[in-house]
């Protein structure tokens, strides 16, 4: 399989930047055309994607142009952040009938995970909210883009960066969104005993939510109240168990090798990936670089590798797409021709 990948910046939001990113992807690849196109922007393109969108579909040759804008961008070589770019990769459909029972690639800019992408054919991709998207070289008024890559098998890898914080513990009261018992506590109390020494005092809130089960998206924690009662971003019923957990980049970074190098042991290197973050992951969460890129290179140096932040990532669980946060999504993909 030929496939590349390529990031550009520069000091304007310029269609040329997506031009350039496509024809770097193509000379990387060793190709003349391509026959699809990944294309993520940053912000700085939400407004007016489409002239970009357009450079980037008559450089490659093909109007199978698909792709967001985010809040920050990268590839195997490195991340953006800060400056407006372009991030593309290219490849060849190798010989083969659409895979179905691989993940529908979507992409969104609404605030919440649109709700007919709820149920139906599993989907992975990212939503970042008031983003721009596109398919079939085209911008998409709704902001939604969904769209699969022909002749291709992808496998769907997922680190939550969570570390869990003791055993499930009975929710005993909760009043709408204030979880005001847990296990024999008052919530605050249950959270401070799981927590190290260090953090009780002051809990990082940001960091922590609960948990319904260890694969479930968590559940953000939103103020420590007064009375003991912790506001959560969701209700939870009396009856149910919850688990604290905590981001924190050691074991985010430990789990992100694990999963990846579970992927990687018995299969041949994949022909590209893409991946998914969060903007409070990445370099804003490991404090110098992005440890779960560094994670990949390590795992698979040859590989090219396609990525974006954004607010949430679309993932299927338990028969439902669902919206996690502060994860990390990567698909290998290869090709489905034997």
């Amino acid at each position: 399989m030929k496939a590349a990948s390529a990031l550009i910046a520069g000091q304007r939001a310029e269609p040329e930047l997506a031009r350039e990113a496509v024809q770097a992807a193509l000379a990387a690849a060793g190709l003349g055309r391509a026959d699809n196109v990944i294309l993520f922007l940053s912000r700085d393109f939400s407004r007016h994607p489409q002239p970009a969108v357009l450079a980037a579909a008559r450089a490659a040759g093909c109007l199978a142009v698909c792709g967001a804008t985010a809040s920050g961008l990268f590839t195997e070589v490195g991340w953006q952040l800060d400056q407006p770019a372009a991030a593309a990769l290219v490849y060849a459909t190798p010989p083969g009938k659409p895979v179905t029972e691989s993940p529908l690639l979507s992409f969104s800019g609404h605030g919440r995970l649109p709700f007919e992408w709820q149920d139906g054919a599993a989907r992975a991709g990212l939503l970042d909210a008031d983003a721009a998207t596109w398919a079939h070289g085209r911008s998409n008024e709704d902001g939604c883009a969904e769209f699969r890559l022909p002749g291709l098998h992808g496998r769907l890898l997922r680190s939550s960066g969570l570390r869990l914080l003791g055993d499930p513990q009975p929710v005993e009261q909760c009043i709408t969104y204030d979880l005001r018992r847990v296990g024999g506590h008052s919530a605050l109390d249950s959270l401070r005993r799981a927590l190290p020494a260090e953090l009780r005092e002051y809990p990082p809130l940001h960091q922590i939510c609960a948990l319904r089960r260890p694969d479930a998206p968590g559940i953000a924690l939103l103020s420590a109240n007064a009375d003991g009662s912790l506001t959560l971003a969701e209700t939870l019923h009396e009856g149910e168990t919850i688990t604290w957990a905590i981001r924190q980049p050691l074991a985010a970074e430990q789990e992100m090798r694990q999963v990846l190098a579970s992927a990687a042991k018995g299969h041949k290197p994949p022909g590209f990936a893409l991946m998914f973050s969060c903007i409070g992951r990445g370099p804003l969460f490991y404090g110098d670089d992005d440890r779960d890129l560094v994670a990949f290179r390590d795992t698979f140096p040859d590989t090219p590798l396609l990525g974006a932040y954004g607010t949430g990532q679309i993932a299927p669980l338990a028969g439902h797409n669902r919206l996690f946060h502060n994860t990390a999504l990567t698909l290998l993909f290869e090709s489905s021709h034997v």
